[in-house]
């Protein structure tokens, strides 16, 4: 009896952000802000694609040169305006083979985590040739919400390990080894295929082994091949889902100024000051 032809893995990689929902995060080096009417942060900075999700394409890229033909495809999506198609050329410079691109109006709200996931649920069941590994950022750096690539897990019922460093995919086994990193230090997952990774941004030792997750430049050459790449519009109305948030942001104000403290002479005077403040102790 032959054995079974290995299945060719097709990896997705949906760049998040919280400002579009996915598509462009504000850059890591901008000073976040208020808007004046309260209603958010400022947008009008300078916008990149989020860290963490430079991290997890870098990532599905490398697993194509450790696995080589058994890697089929890498496939980047997005939601966002037409802007956002500049972080999918990005992507598709770094290594991608093609896109996705979810087209929303400039004036429209973020869509919310929820409405992400489902998205990209719809998205998923539409590839004929199926997905076999969806890798993410663990969060968006302007909001940490930090929940599409779980909420994606639970809706498609897939294994999902989060704040990975470190993925290991056997294609035969159809398994995938996974370090994570959590309080305590490093957690290693086994987990059946297909599954959903969330990237974490750190670098960590392993056995006196650096393993650098710092995403690769893209060269010119490959920007010019990535203006070829194919990118494959979509609308949410054509996928079937609703993407209206469901939460009302009512004000966001920034947190208040912190004031110097001051010194104390001695003991005295500082249960004075305590005292003063409010501050008092009890009995024990």
């Amino acid at each position: 009896m032959r054995p079974s032809a290995v299945r060719l893995l097709n990896i997705l990689v949906p760049i998040k952000s919280s400002q579009h929902a996915l598509g462009r995060a504000v850059d890591y080096a901008v000073k976040i802000r208020v808007n004046p009417e309260q209603t958010g942060i400022d947008l009008n900075v300078k916008h990149s694609m989020n860290p963490f999700d430079e991290i997890a394409v870098e990532e599905a890229v490398r697993m194509r040169e450790r696995l080589k033909d058994a890697v089929k495809s890498i496939k980047v999506v997005t939601i966002g305006p037409p802007k956002s198609a500049e972080t999918l050329r990005t992507a598709l410079a770094m290594g991608a083979d093609s896109a996705i691109h979810v087209e929303i109006p400039e004036s429209a709200p973020s869509p919310e985590p929820l409405g992400v996931a489902k998205t990209l649920k719809a998205l998923i069941e539409r590839q004929k040739e199926g997905v076999d590994v969806v890798i993410l950022g663990k969060q968006a750096i302007d909001d940490d919400a930090g929940q599409t690539g779980q909420m994606l897990a639970g809706l498609m019922g897939w294994s999902q390990a989060t704040f990975a460093s470190k993925v290991e995919v056997n294609p035969e086994q159809k398994v995938a080894n996974i370090t994570r990193e959590i309080d305590g230090g490093l957690e290693e997952l086994r987990c059946k295929l297909p599954v959903i990774i969330t990237t974490d941004l750190r670098q960590v030792q392993l056995f006196n082994h650096r393993i650098c997750q710092e995403p690769r430049y893209a060269s010119l050459p490959n920007i010019m091949k990535a203006k070829k790449k194919p990118v494959e519009k979509l609308t949410a109305a054509e996928l079937g889902v609703d993407i209206t948030p469901r939460l009302e942001t009512i004000k966001v104000t920034e947190p208040p100024k912190r004031v110097g403290g001051g010194k104390v002479a001695n003991v005295d005077e500082l249960l004075a000051k305590l005292k003063e403040a409010g501050i008092t102790g009890k009995r024990a």
